[in-house]
């Protein structure tokens, strides 16, 4: 009896070991395979291999392009099913068929557009890296605008200053040369504080220009820069306010850096060493706010010369401005040293001259 009770023992402790075993050869094989699998779907794909040694998510740049695409899929079929919405409450039949008609069509190129935005992010992820964009900002390390205004010492960047009371007036010109806009820029007397540094305010107009000459506001624009004091040009956001007929009609466009998660960016570089010195960064984002405000900035070259409205000016800094929330759209700028600023922008679209150009006027 005793030996056959400690027999029966013996099994079942066995058997009890045997079942542990295999759950902690379920834990320890399947485990991470299953938190990987949950952590890949919580994060849209994203699984261990995209993590760095310390841990850290990578690919941040491609899983913010994606996130935005699953956006603005989202958004235009809730503009879709508004307009089919707005469609439904016509009286007229014809007038009905011919809303939802329309309705569809923008539905279509707007998800193409989406499409083409997933690219450029994509392409522009290449140029940039995939590490996430979070600059950090230190108030100390930026020019105190304040100060300026009361007549500290100040070093503008000589490609892009921005001494207070400085105005440029340019015009812009269509394909046949025909003055389209005219755009008045001022550096205010005025700062506005943003994450800690004193920002200059500057004042962007532009009216449009009529058959007789007329002009009419479509934009006033107050963007807020920063200097660093190495002299490099941050850009902090802006409020941009479009009219039509003299009426406000959107602010579409404005963004603040530290607010919804907006960033600011590289405007211009400080190029310490004077013309021909090399940028920061041969591609770099000028601001950040997803969906909102992308636009990036690129090195091309320096020009030895350049004549714009009859003034010829040298050492002429060539950059191309664009952003992939406008795939195909882009813009060379200009820009003299010595205090002068922007002289010239060229317009393409899907890498053709459209024939507009702004020039600064003497």
């Amino acid at each position: 009896m005793f030996t056959a009770k400690v027999s029966g023992k013996s099994k079942n402790v066995t058997l009890k070991i045997a079942v542990v075993f295999l759950l902690l050869m379920f834990v320890v094989v399947l485990g991470p395979a299953l938190v990987s699998a949950g952590s890949s779907q919580a994060w849209g794909g994203h699984g261990d291999n995209d993590r760095d040694h310390e841990g850290k998510w990578c690919q941040a740049c491609s899983w913010t392009g994606a996130a935005a695409f699953k956006a603005c899929l989202n958004e235009i079929k809730d503009d879709y099913w508004i307009a089919n919405g707005n469609c439904s409450n016509l009286s007229a039949t014809e007038d009905r068929a011919e809303c939802l008609a329309d309705a569809k069509a923008e539905y279509k190129e707007a998800g193409e557009l989406c499409r083409d935005q997933r690219e450029a992010r994509l392409d522009l992820c290449e140029e940039l890296g995939e590490a996430p964009y979070d600059p950090q900002i230190n108030p100390a390390d930026f020019v105190d605008f304040e100060s300026v205004l009361e007549g500290g010492p100040f070093v503008p960047n000589q490609y892009f200053p921005l001494e207070p009371g400085t105005v440029r007036k340019y015009r812009v010109t269509d394909g046949d040369g025909v003055v389209i806009e005219r755009i008045k820029v001022e550096v205010l007397n005025e700062t506005k504080e943003i994450l800690g540094v004193n920002c200059i305010v500057v004042r962007d107009r532009v009216w449009e220009i009529d058959d007789e000459g007329e002009r009419t506001l479509i934009e006033d624009t107050f963007d807020w820069y920063a200097q660093e004091l190495v002299g490099n040009v941050w850009y902090f956001g802006e409020i941009a306010r479009d009219y039509e007929d003299g009426e406000l009609v959107d602010l579409e466009g404005s963004w603040k850096a530290g607010r919804d998660f907006a960033k600011p960016g590289i405007l211009m570089w400080a190029y310490p060493e004077g013309p021909g010195s090399e940028p920061g960064e041969t591609v770099y984002r000028q601001e950040f706010h997803l969906g909102n405000a992308e636009d990036v900035g690129e090195f091309i070259e320096f020009v030895e010369s350049i004549e714009v409205r009859g003034i010829t000016y040298t050492d002429v800094l060539k950059t191309k401005d664009y952003s992939p929330v406008d795939p195909g759209v882009y813009e060379y700028k200009y820009y003299a040293p010595h205090g002068v600023g922007l002289i010239l922008e060229e317009a393409f679209e899907d890498d053709m001259p459209t024939g507009e150009q702004v020039e600064l006027l003497p």
